[in-house]
């Protein structure tokens, strides 16, 4: 009889340095980004981009923790993490804010208002009824 595996929700995923990808990454554990996305990642976890990752699309989680440049639109639906590595050119839109003092940020910040984030099991968005009605 073959074995049914589930999927551990606290699953650690690595995208190593020198790795690209390019299209869109659906994440239900957390993940670690070395190399370079060119597409959205959608995290039901915690996303760290160390100091080599590199995403350029839409970055959906909960929690993250960034080293790495980032230049899209990010929401995290708790903390965002920016560490004094960390350049970031993009709309933000998060629960709650640190920035360490040599962090690079060019953009907008909403903090606070988490009602527009909300990240599902299936890995898409669920907007308030306002924001649909807005589209």
């Amino acid at each position: 009889m073959a074995k049914t595996s589930n999927v551990e929700v606290n699953a650690h995923n690595l995208i190593a340095a020198g790795t690209k990808i390019s299209g869109d990454v659906n994440c239900e554990g957390n993940i670690r980004v070395d190399g370079e996305i060119s597409g959205n990642l959608i995290c039901q976890g915690k996303v760290v981009v160390g100091e080599s990752g590199k995403i350029s699309g839409e970055l959906i989680c909960q929690n993250a923790n960034v080293s790495g440049t980032i230049d899209a639109k990010i929401q995290v639906s708790q903390q965002l993490t920016l560490t004094a590595k960390a350049k970031i050119n993009g709309e933000i839109s998060t629960g709650k804010l640190s920035i360490e003092p040599g962090a690079v940020f060019t953009g907008t910040c909403e903090m606070g208002n988490t009602e527009n984030i909300k990240v599902l099991q299936n890995g898409k968005k669920d907007f308030n009824k306002e924001e649909a009605r807005a589209s």
